[in-house]
C-alpha cells in the first residue's frame, strides 16, 4: 500500500503576511474609490458597470486579503 501524498499549499507560507497587507491595501483603496465615486458623481452620471466592477474587485481583494491575514496569523481555514 502506498503512502498518501501530503497536501501542500500553492503559495509559500512566507508570502502570507506580504499577500495579506498587499491585498487588504488594494481592497481598501478600491473601497475608498467606490465611496468617493458615489459621493461626488451626480445621479445622472452614475455608471452601473463601474459601480459593480469596483465593488466586486474590492470585495475579492478584501476577501482574499482577510484569508491571508488569518493564514498568516496561524488560523488555518
Amino acid at each position: 500500500m502506498q503512502a498518501a501524498n501530503s497536501i501542500s499549499t500553492p503559495v509559500p507560507v512566507a508570502w502570507y503576511p506580504t499577500l495579506a497587507v498587499a491585498m487588504v491595501a488594494v481592497g481598501l483603496m478600491l473601497t475608498a474609490s467606490f465611496f468617493i465615486y458615489e459621493a461626488t458623481s451626480s445621479r445622472k452620471s452614475h455608471s452601473l458597470a463601474k459601480e459593480i466592477t469596483t465593488g466586486a474587485l474590492a470585495s475579492v481583494f478584501l476577501g482574499f486579503g482577510s484569508l491571508f491575514v488569518l493564514l498568516g496569523s496561524g488560523v488555518y481555514v
